[in-house]
């Protein structure tokens, strides 16, 4: 099982996504989902996995088919590198630290829920979540207005 996990260049969580194999239709599928929530990057730092540099190249071709704009779109910088993905590997600790403390999961769908959760407290841990009234609320009046 693999937990595919995007950040922007200030360290916010962009995406996440599990799944159960690390082969090309998943890596696609988290291509895909990513830029359609939060936009297009302008570069990718990856791992050493070609699977990765695959989807990335070929996901990029299909963004830039149907998009109509005057201004062609450069493609997507992909960088790898023995030390560029340390960001992400930094904040992927967290996760990584609360997993390892349980003695695995029984099944995909129990894992897919307590990782989103734990994806969404580390969210708010980070302040990510903005709301008009309150700019800065705490973990807990974050978690009562999902709540309510």
């Amino acid at each position: 099982m693999y937990l595919y996990r995007a950040i922007d260049s200030v360290g916010d969580t962009v995406e996440f996504f599990f799944s159960e194999s690390r082969d090309p239709p998943a890596v696609k599928r988290f291509f895909r989902k990513a830029p359609r929530r939060h936009g297009r990057p302008e570069r990718a730092v990856i791992d050493g996995s070609q699977t990765n540099r695959e989807a990335i190249t070929s996901c990029d071709g299909e963004s830039r088919l149907p998009d109509r704009s005057r201004r062609p779109l450069k493609p997507i910088r992909i960088r790898n590198g023995k030390y560029l993905n340390n960001r992400i590997e930094q904040d992927h600790r967290r996760i990584k630290r609360r997993i390892r403390s349980r003695l695995g999961f029984k099944s995909t769908a129990s894992a897919e829920i307590v990782l989103s959760g734990i994806e969404m407290i580390h969210m708010m841990r980070k302040r990510q979540a903005r709301f008009a009234y309150d700019p800065r609320p705490s973990i807990a009046e974050q978690f009562e207005m999902l709540a309510a």
